[in-house]
């Protein structure tokens, strides 16, 4: 797979995320209660972030014809959400760092980063109400229903990585791990913004089937993750989150669970005794032990290796989603912002 073509990724995630900023802007008021609810909840929308999500939905709706402009609000809407997920994950996985800087429940505590999550989560879906009036009633369902199924699988994801933490001896497998990721990564993350954007593109010539995208978001979506898992071992500036906050936290990612199979014996109950540790009780030797013993058994290349596998099965899927579709320099950036994942960290 070649990663090193002209970006073509960039600047469209640029000129598309200011779109959405500004968009977002008129959604986060700044009003009393300012300093416990409304600065709270706009922090992490206004730290920067990679956009990836709503430029794909708006990328995808331009792709399929609608003026970038018209999809703004909806583009809002799935970074707002995305944003106060972030806020929750943060507390469920106790992390420090976010984007380079302290979370916000280290900032301002567990209480008023819980209930701005919480603001914010519901706030999300005003601009899609404000976009979806625009498009008649039918239409208006169709997206309303898609944003409860992705909320549901969302949720869902969530609940199977929090379950696998709260019972660590539980086996874990890749089938497991896969389908997890794909609730709770793929369709936020790129099935549900490719399907409201082709919708938004589409709305004047009908509804197109929108499972066509299910497949593309769940193989770019999981290569994606994966690769932000062999990251998070690294945890440099670019990535902005702590170096193995995931050993810290004893995610089950592709490496542990591939770890986990091929240790044996004294290493094998050492590994054992770690996952039934918390947090706080686990070492800074035995997460670097963790991470040598990736390292030693492969894990880690295996993984990315994996993940390239995806992203070639990504493109694929993309040239039959996108097959009736122009090349433009919408599509070029959506099939492009594949390969990208990999360059996350050059």
């Amino acid at each position: 797979m070649n990663i090193n073509s002209i970006d073509t990724v960039t600047p469209v995630l640029d000129e598309y995320g200011a779109l959405t900023r500004k968009a977002m802007a008129e959604y986060l008021p700044k009003r009393e209660p300012l300093d416990y609810l409304y600065a709270p909840l706009a922090d992490y929308p206004t730290r920067g972030g990679k956009m990836m999500r709503p430029s794909l939905c708006i990328a995808t709706a331009s792709a399929f014809g609608t003026p970038p402009k018209e999809a703004a609000k909806a583009a809002a809407a799935i970074e707002m959400l995305h944003n106060a997920l972030l806020i929750h994950d943060d507390i469920e996985d106790e992390s420090d760092e976010r984007r380079g800087q302290q979370t916000l429940h280290k900032l301002h505590g567990t209480p008023i980063a819980l209930n701005a999550g919480d603001a914010l989560a519901m706030m999300s879906i005003k601009p899609m109400l404000d976009k979806a009036k625009e498009l008649g009633p039918h239409l208006a369902m169709h997206i309303l229903s898609d944003w409860e199924r992705m909320a549901r699988e969302s949720a869902e994801g969530q609940a199977m990585e929090l379950g696998w933490r709260a019972n660590p001896a539980k086996v874990v497998t890749r089938n497991d791990y896969l389908e997890m990721v794909l609730k709770k990564t793929c369709w936020l993350a790129a099935i549900f913004p490719c399907r409201i954007g082709a919708t938004l593109g589409t709305s004047n010539k009908g509804l197109i089937a929108p499972d066509a995208f299910i497949r593309f978001g769940f193989f770019f979506g999981a290569a994606f993750q994966i690769h932000d898992d062999v990251l998070n071992l690294k945890g440099d500036k670019v990535y902005g989150k702590e170096s193995c906050g995931d050993l810290w936290e004893a995610k089950r990612t592709l490496m542990l669970i591939d770890v986990a199979e091929r240790l044996k014996g004294d290493d094998k109950k050492r590994y054992d005794a770690f996952m039934m540790q918390s947090r706080d009780d686990r070492s800074e030797a035995d997460v670097a032990w963790l991470l040598d013993a990736m390292n030693e058994v492969g894990a880690i290349d295996r993984a990315f290796q994996y993940s390239q596998s995806l992203a070639s099965a990504a493109i694929h899927e993309f040239s039959r989603a996108f097959k009736d579709i122009p090349d433009t320099r919408d599509t070029v950036f959506i099939r492009d912002l594949i390969t990208w994942t990999f360059r996350r960290d050059h």
